[in-house]
């Protein structure tokens, strides 16, 4: 009977924690910027066994990936964000000839990587000019009356790279028709109502929009309508 190979587990990944309280290794009594939180509680980096290794700040991807790859032991570091309440990415923990050997390999080849770059930002350029010009398209098609350049504009917010915004979602990348709307939608509250300046008076959120949705509700269904400009 033949025998069958278990597919080859994927390594874990050790976390690792950049301090932002005062705390203590629950193994020696020291203190360190890194801990590794274990059964007994939190550990420094020597107790846990990583001491040998070097620290490396993100923000050079290449670099990171490199001397990841390079290292036969490595963790990530992260640190605790109060603000958002979330751990968030801050570098990763490596042996020092990989991250020597990751420098020489992204010094030697930086002129290729800074031409694909740029070649990289041209395309998203393009690709980002094409899709709001879809995008103001699919707003004219649903609101006719909706002014060009108007529509122009609320492509270019929507659809603005890395925003969030609906634009950017799988449905307003597919030019669904309810996220074109809700972009439509959006555009109108916070242009042509006085929405904003509840907000900021102090009107939460919900009520706010209750207290202009009428007003919405008839700029948009002109728009809908072919009906570029209403009456005061």
């Amino acid at each position: 009977m033949a025998t069958v190979e278990r597919p080859e587990s994927r390594p874990q990944r050790i976390v690792v924690l950049a301090a932002h309280n005062a705390w203590t290794c629950a193994s020696c009594g020291e203190t360190g910027d890194f801990l590794r939180m274990h059964k007994a509680g939190p550990m420094c980096l020597d107790c846990a066994d990583l001491g040998h290794l070097e620290y490396l700040p993100s923000g050079d991807a290449a670099l990171t990936r490199r001397a990841t790859k390079a290292s036969r032991l490595s963790a990530v570091v992260v640190r605790w964000n109060t603000r958002r309440h979330r751990y968030e990415r801050q570098g990763i923990l490596a042996e020092p000839a990989a991250i020597e050997q990751a420098a020489r390999e992204c010094l030697s080849d930086a002129d290729a990587r800074a031409r694909r770059r740029e070649r990289d930002e041209v395309r998203r350029a393009d690709q980002d000019v094409q899709f709001r010009g879809e995008f103001a398209a699919a707003i004219r098609e649903q609101f006719p009356g909706c002014p060009p350049d108007r529509a122009e504009a609320i492509a270019f917010h929507a659809a603005a790279r890395g925003s969030g915004r609906v634009g950017r979602s799988a449905a307003g990348r597919a030019l669904d028709p309810d996220a074109v709307h809700l972009a439509v939608v959006a555009s109108v509250r916070h242009v042509d109502t006085g929405y904003d300046d509840l907000l900021m008076s102090g009107l939460d959120r919900q009520s706010a929009r209750a207290h202009v949705r009428h007003q919405v509700d008839d700029i948009v269904d002109a728009w809908r309508d072919g009906v570029a400009m209403l009456d005061g």
